[in-house]
């Protein structure tokens, strides 16, 4: 493992050694290249906004205080610490005093008025009214007839065809 060191550039070195110093012993070969992806593209993000902020103030060069600028910005802006434990504490016991408000719906599942469900009478039947076999056959003696007063007198009598409108409820149970 030695003579892998010696092959590792400074950088690698480092970030082995930075390891090392917290503790960890063991860990795959590829978290060392990570952390170097990490650290250069910070670094490189740092240097890009104090080149940034100098060519702002109108200087030929980056200098120490455009670069402690930049990394400042950088942490204000992308390491935000969470606020304090007591003042969360302070901004749930605020929130809790006001009670939940009443439920004006029952406990269930609301359920769409009678009219609206699928259990309803959706559709008609159309069901003609019969004819008494006697009319049947009476029409039937007047056609052959001759005299057109007397069947008009029988058709009178006779009730006229209109359908009968019926609907059924889809849920409804049968009669026993």
């Amino acid at each position: 493992m030695a003579d892998r060191d010696e092959d590792l550039p400074r950088d690698a070195k480092i970030v082995k050694t930075l390891l090392k110093s917290m503790g960890v012993d063991d860990y795959e070969p590829r978290v060392v290249h990570q952390f170097l992806e990490l650290w250069y593209r910070y670094v490189a993000d740092v240097l890009t906004d104090a080149q940034v902020y100098s060519e702002h103030a109108g200087k030929a060069a980056i200098d120490c205080d455009d670069v402690k600028l930049a990394i400042q910005s950088k942490v204000n802006f992308s390491f935000s610490q969470p606020p304090p434990r007591e003042v969360l504490l302070e901004l749930a016991r605020n929130r809790n005093k006001v009670p939940l408000p009443k439920s004006i719906v029952p406990p269930g599942i609301a359920l769409p008025p009678e009219q609206d469900t699928l259990i309803s009478p959706n559709y008609q039947l159309l069901i003609p009214k019969k004819r008494p076999s006697q009319a049947m056959e009476e029409t039937e003696e007047d056609e052959e007839g001759v005299d057109p007063n007397s069947s008009q007198e029988q058709n009178a009598d006779v009730p006229q065809n209109t359908p009968q409108r019926v609907s059924f409820p889809l849920g409804a149970k049968r009669p026993r």
